[in-house]
Formats: structure tokens, C-alpha cells, sequence
């Protein structure tokens, strides 16, 4: 298969240069597309005031309860698209490329109709205040207008990154993300939209970033390139994508739920608190979508070589990439902690919005390379091509610890704070993280420990 220049070779060479490569773009799109929703509470933060900053950043945790299952389907697009590619088998690559940028239109579709039903009644269910009910039933159905792109972006975004592309999304970002900072400030400022104004803005450059993705793809070669009258499921390849995209979007549903129960919680404490846990959690979110980077990688190098028949650089790569995500959880995590008061500033001048921030970034920004630690295994264990291992661990372990947590500990009186609610995340992180090692381990040795060779029909034959 001829590989272009914007792609990487992931078989072979060194891996630490190579992951490199594939991670930085990854994590500057990664960022961008997290300043979409920045940028809304930046400006609703500092021109619409404190309910409309805590309407906008209480809808987070909810938007990724309802989104992460079909984000889940994109991860089985980059597992069966990195291993079909590692082993050149070009007319099943095409098939599932086209499968599923389908999938991803049917299920933007999909939530688009579940977002503008149910707002009220799930804002309902996560004890939202009054007083920022109709502002964040507002924004919900808005937002989940630009469903449909925003899926196509991930599935399209995939496809790119199982041969190794991470620099054509970020430049694609890049035009949608600048065009979504103007339109927040014009729509905002000028109009005077408020929270209708931050919702309209990302949902335009949502369709921008899709529409981007979906022009380049068309104009690939090969078995990459997407024609629209061939953009159809197919039986089959649908059920090898939801082998593996269904328990990894279970997943993210799950630790989403388990963070709405949390959301729940902190909802009780009033509107100020809502307000500074919304601002600390975005800024946390940049660490996570750094790190996150190197899950990625970790799962497409692991994906290619497994395809290829070059298992003995599994071990490496999982180990390379745990490095690389461990050190950037640190080092970020430090850093936002430190400059808190002019990071937390940039949402809300309130110092009582900034002292609630702070107490959350203390608890968890600080620790945050835990689950770095324990999302990269993950990631390696997915590569491998199995993926209900790991959401069954992630479910009795983050997310059922988490939730125990909230209904034992958090409820006894002298516990009931905001400290104790979210010490519950380093801690549901570090015994996730020792299970999926297990888990882990015992995978790796159903593989050889020598690479395949090739055999006369060009596929991988074990030596």
C-alpha cells in the first residue's frame, strides 16, 4: 500500500520519534477542538455572567454521557482500519471506511433527535437549579444540532489516524476553531445572544471542521478515498466495528455516568461551586486531551504492528507511550495547578468561583496522570483488538468505585464535602489502573513473542 507523505511508518524504525509525530498534531487538534467549548465559557463567563457560565459548563458531562457511545464506534473504526492496513488487505479497508462514515451521519442523527426531546427532562434528572434550567435546555438542543458533523469529524478523524494522518485534522481544526472564537465573540458581544449565540458559534464550526474532513477524504487515493454513493453500512464489517466499538463507547458511557452522578452532587452545592468546578474541569480537560494523544497512539501503532505480524514491539510501544503520557499529565497537571488564580480568572473574576476551582484542581488536576496511566494500557489493550476486557474492568472498577464512593462515603455527614467527592477520581484511577494491568499482561501472552514472517500470499505467517 503507497504511503503519502503525511503519514507514518508505524511497523518500523524507532517508535519514540514515530509516536512523537503521530501524538503532537493529534494533541493540538485534540486541544482546538476542546477550545470549542472554551471558548463558550470563556465568553459567556466574562460577557453573560455567572448563571450562563454554569448553564453552558454544567452541560459537559452530559453531552459526553449521550455522545461517548458513538465516539466508542470511531475507536473500533481506527482498530479495524490500523490493522487492515497493517496487513494490505486494501478492498475490506475501503468497505469500512465507507461503513462508517455512514455510521457516523446515522448516529449524529440519532442523537440530534435525542438531544432536542429530552433537554429538560435529563437537566431535570441531574438536579439542575432553577435558575439555570431554561438557559441549559437552551444551549442542549442547540448544541446537539451540530450532532451530525460533529460524528462525521471523529469517524473521518479516525480513518486519518489509523494510516498515521494527525496533521490534516489539525489544520482542519484549526480553520473551524478560529471561526468559532469570532462568531462566540460577535454573536455574544455584538448581538447580545448570550448562551443562544456560544451554542450557534460551535455548531457552525462544527459543520466547517466536518465539512473539511469529508472534502479531503474524497479526494484521497486508493482505498482511502470516499465516494458519497458508496457511503452505506455494511452487514459485516458494521459487526467488526461494534465488536469493538460498542464495549469501548459502553465505557465512556459509563465513566460519563459516573461523572454526571458526580455533576449531581456538585449541582447541590449551588451555582457558585457549579461555576468554579466548570471552569476547573476545562482547563483539566487540555491535560486529558494532551495525554490522551499517546492512548491514541499507543492503540494505532499496536493495531498496525499487530496486522503486520510484528509483535515484538508491542510491549515497546505500550511502554513508550505510557512514558510520554505519564510525563505530560505531570508536568501539565503542575503547571495549571500553580497558575490557577490567572487561569481560573480567564473564565470568571469571581473569587468565590475561583476558590471553588481551586479545590477541585487541587484534588484532581494534581493527579490527573493517573489516568493517563491507566487510559494508555487501555488504549494498547484495544489495539490488540480486544475491547470488552477493559470496559468490564473500567465498569467495576473507576466508575462502580466512583459511584459506591458517592453513596457510602460521600453521604456520611462529616464526609459530605467537596474535597471528599473528589478525592473519589485519584483513587478510582490507581486500582483501574493495577486491574487492566493484569488484564494486559495475560492478553500479550496469547501472542507470539517473535515477529511473523511473510508468506507467498503476502499475509503474516508465524515463524
Amino acid at each position: 500500500m503507497q504511503r503519502s507523505r503525511s503519514e507514518i511508518d508505524m511497523c518500523s524504525g524507532k517508535l519514540l520519534p514515530s509516536i512523537m509525530l503521530f501524538a503532537l498534531p493529534l494533541m493540538a487538534s485534540s486541544i482546538l477542538q476542546l477550545l470549542f467549548n472554551a471558548a463558550d465559557i470563556i465568553v459567556v463567563g466574562r460577557f453573560a455572567g455567572e448563571n450562563a457560565l454554569a448553564a453552558v459548563g454544567s452541560n459537559t458531562s452530559l453531552i459526553n454521557l449521550m455522545t461517548n457511545l458513538f465516539l466508542g464506534l470511531a475507536t473500533g473504526t481506527n482498530v479495524i482500519a490500523a490493522q487492515l492496513i497493517g496487513a494490505g488487505k486494501t478492498g475490506r479497508l475501503r468497505m469500512t471506511i465507507h461503513t462508517s462514515i455512514a455510521l457516523g451521519i446515522l448516529s449524529g442523527l440519532l442523537l440530534t433527535a435525542v438531544g432536542l426531546v429530552f433537554a429538560e427532562q435529563i437537566l431535570k434528572l441531574m438536579q439542575t437549579p432553577d435558575e439555570v434550567m431554561g438557559l441549559s435546555a437552551l444551549y442542549l438542543r442547540v448544541y446537539f444540532l451540530g450532532m451530525p458533523a460533529m460524528m462525521v469529524y471523529n469517524f473521518g478523524s479516525a480513518v486519518m489516524r489509523a494510516k498515521g494522518d494527525t496533521k490534516r485534522p489539525l489544520y482542519y481544526l484549526s480553520a473551524a476553531g478560529v471561526i468559532n472564537v469570532i462568531l462566540n465573540l460577535i454573536l455574544v458581544i455584538v448581538f447580545d445572544l448570550d448562551v443562544l449565540g456560544v451554542a450557534l458559534a460551535t455548531v457552525c464550526s462544527q459543520y466547517i471542521s466536518a465539512a473539511l474532513i469529508l472534502r479531503s477524504l474524497m479526494r484521497e487515493k486508493g482505498a482511502f478515498k470516499v465516494s458519497l454513493r458508496r457511503l452505506r453500512p455494511n452487514g459485516a464489517t458494521v459487526k467488526r466495528i461494534l465488536r469493538i466499538g460498542i464495549p469501548a463507547g459502553i465505557q465512556g458511557v459509563v465513566f460519563s455516568l459516573s461523572n454526571v452522578v458526580i455533576q449531581s452532587s456538585i449541582n447541590s452545592f449551588g451555582s457558585t461551586v457549579m461555576a468554579g468546578n466548570a471552569a476547573a474541569a476545562n482547563l483539566e480537560g487540555f491535560v486529558w486531551v494532551a495525554m490522551n494523544a499517546f492512548t491514541q497512539a499507543a492503540l494505532t501503532f499496536t493495531g498496525q504492528n499487530i496486522g503486520a505480524g510484528k509483535y515484538s514491539r508491542i510491549n515497546k510501544i505500550m511502554i513508550t507511550a505510557e512514558a510520554c503520557e505519564i510525563t505530560v499529565g505531570l508536568v501539565l497537571g503542575l503547571l495549571i495547578y500553580i497558575f490557577y488564580q490567572p487561569m481560573l480568572g480567564i473564565y470568571s473574576d469571581s473569587p468565590d468561583v475561583i476558590a471553588a476551582g481551586h479545590i477541585r484542581l487541587k484534588y484532581i488536576c494534581l493527579t490527573y496522570f493517573l489516568c493517563g496511566f491507566m487510559d494508555c494500557i487501555v488504549g494498547s489493550i484495544r489495539g490488540m483488538g480486544a475491547s470488552i476486557i477493559p470496559t468490564v474492568v473500567s465498569l467495576l472498577g473507576a466508575c462502580g468505585l466512583r459511584l459506591v464512593w458517592v453513596a457510602t462515603i460521600f453521604m456520611i455527614e462529616e464526609f459530605h464535602t467537596l474535597e471528599v467527592l473528589y478525592l473519589s477520581y485519584p483513587v478510582s484511577w490507581g486500582i483501574t489502573f493495577l486491574a487492566h494491568l493484569v488484564c494486559y499482561i495475560i492478553l500479550r501472552r496469547k501472542f507470539p513473542r517473535h515477529d511473523a514472517v511473510p508468506s507467498p500470499s503476502g499475509a503474516p505467517a508465524m515463524r
